[in-house]
This record gives C-alpha cells, sequence and structure tokens, in this order.
C-alpha cells in the first residue's frame, strides 16, 4: 500500500523551561507501517528514535482532549488527523499558543484552569433537584452542545484577546458558564454573573469566533458569551426599573 511506503517529516518543536535555551525545531524521519494518526506516530517516534520527547495524550479517541497542539499552524487533537491529510508528507508541531511551554509539546495548563474553576463550574440546585427531573428534554437539549465540552483548550490557545489581555476567562470557561446559568436547576441568584461583568471577562471577547472553528466537539463559546451578554443586560434594566418603582 502506498501509504505503507511513505516516509513523513515531523519537525517538532523542543524545549525545555527547567534548561532553558532557545525553543528549536527537530527533524524525525518516519515511514508508518500502516495507516495511523499524528498521536500514534509521535508515540512511534518516542519509543524507536527519541525516548526523551515530551506530548500528552491519554484516551486516544477525542476524548480526553489532552493531545492538543498545533499541527502545521492549526490548532487540533492529534488522536484525529490522520498521516495521510498532512501536505506533502510534512508535519510541524508546536505545543498550544497562550501558555507557557514546560516541555517540548507540554504546556502549563495552570491559567486555563484557574480561570475555569472561578466560574465555579458545576449546577447549583436546590436540595433533590441534582437529577434530570425537573427538565424537559427540550431544556436539556439547548444544554447540549455546551456539555460536550471536553476542556482540551484549543479555543483557550486560538482566542485572539488573549494575546492582549492574559487575563480574559477565555471561551471554554465562559462557555461552561452560560451552560449552568442556562440550567433549568440553577438556583436562581446563587451564582453572581457580576464576577464576569469585566474588561476581563464577557465584555472581552470580539466575537471573531475562532474558537468555534477549532472546537473538535463543535461547541459554540461565542455564543454562550452574547447569552452570558443578553443576561447581565437584562438584569441592569431589571435593576433599574425596580429602583426608579421603589424611588417612584
Amino acid at each position: 500500500m502506498a501509504a505503507m511506503e511513505k516516509t513523513y517529516r515531523f519537525e517538532i518543536l523542543r524545549y525545555d523551561a527547567a534548561q532553558g535555551g532557545q525553543p528549536r525545531l527537530e527533524a524525525f524521519d518516519f515511514a508508518p507501517a500502516r495507516a495511523m494518526s499524528v498521536l500514534e506516530a509521535l508515540l512511534e517516534i518516542q519509543a524507536w528514535q527519541d525516548p526523551s520527547l515530551a506530548f500528552r495524550y491519554a484516551c486516544r479517541g477525542a476524548v480526553c482532549g489532552s493531545c492538543a497542539m498545533s499541527i502545521n499552524g492549526r490548532l487540533q487533537l492529534a488522536c484525529r488527523v490522520q498521516l495521510e491529510s498532512l501536505p506533502d508528507g510534512r508535519a510541524v508541531l508546536e505545543p498550544l499558543p497562550h501558555l507557557e511551554i514546560l516541555r517540548d509539546l507540554v504546556v502549563d495548563m495552570t491559567p486555563f484552569w484557574e480561570k475555569y474553576e472561578r466560574v465555579r463550574p458545576w449546577l447549583h440546585a436546590r436540595l433533590g433537584d441534582c437529577g434530570d427531573a425537573g427538565m424537559s428534554p427540550a431544556e436539556a437539549k439547548k444544554l447540549d452542545n455546551y456539555v460536550n465540552c471536553i476542556l482540551c483548550g484549543l479555543c483557550y490557545a486560538a482566542c485572539p484577546v488573549l494575546s492582549g489581555n492574559p487575563d480574559f476567562t477565555g471561551p471554554a470557561a465562559l462557555a461552561k458558564l452560560y451552560r449552568f446559568v442556562s440550567d433549568s436547576r440553577e438556583e436562581p441568584g446563587d451564582r453572581p454573573l457580576e464576577n464576569e461583568d469585566r474588561h476581563e471577562g464577557v465584555w472581552a471577547c470580539r466575537s471573531v469566533t475562532r474558537c468555534i472553528q477549532v472546537c473538535p466537539k463543535n461547541v459554540r463559546p461565542t455564543d454562550a458569551v452574547a447569552g452570558l451578554r443578553r443576561r447581565l443586560v437584562s438584569q441592569r434594566f431589571h435593576r433599574l426599573l425596580g429602583r426608579t418603582t421603589h424611588e417612584a
């Protein structure tokens, strides 16, 4: 088979924060014995050519999101990209932008997780309402798009806002926030949206939609941000209306 005879050139960014120095691209030639993904090729290169090569992976099935990286300038999951799809048999592999490189393709996800944690990404429900009871199929369907997020960080890496505003909460966390505030089981008033009513929160998004373009699970964070903005404006209007009524 032609796929078994072809040699691929992998150019992988190498860097070790503990040792310092400058990041560099190192080339590896690899001739697969069968059709495989970029992640599988990385595992072969690590096993047979350079065991010091560092990258993350877990499920190998686009469920965990661990193998997110830049492949020929496109932010993707390495387990989903097949070698046969690589143009000219060449793959330039680089770590995710906007995050500090720890070693090779491994980045420090701490800022991503800290911002995710600050939206309190769990259901704040009344006792006894944690199950599906009280939620109609139609209501549940509206949340499906946001439940599918695997927290791979691709949207965070693709977001142009983070280049100039590193404190921006980011697409994944805001999409998860919208998922919970839109849940009919959520306790009203238990999750103040004012925490994200600021320049580093929902108002930082420029609606470029790169987060939507790179999401492997078809989540639409830009739509979630728009939904959060509508809720904040509605809350302001009702507070103003209540104050005006009280003064009258």
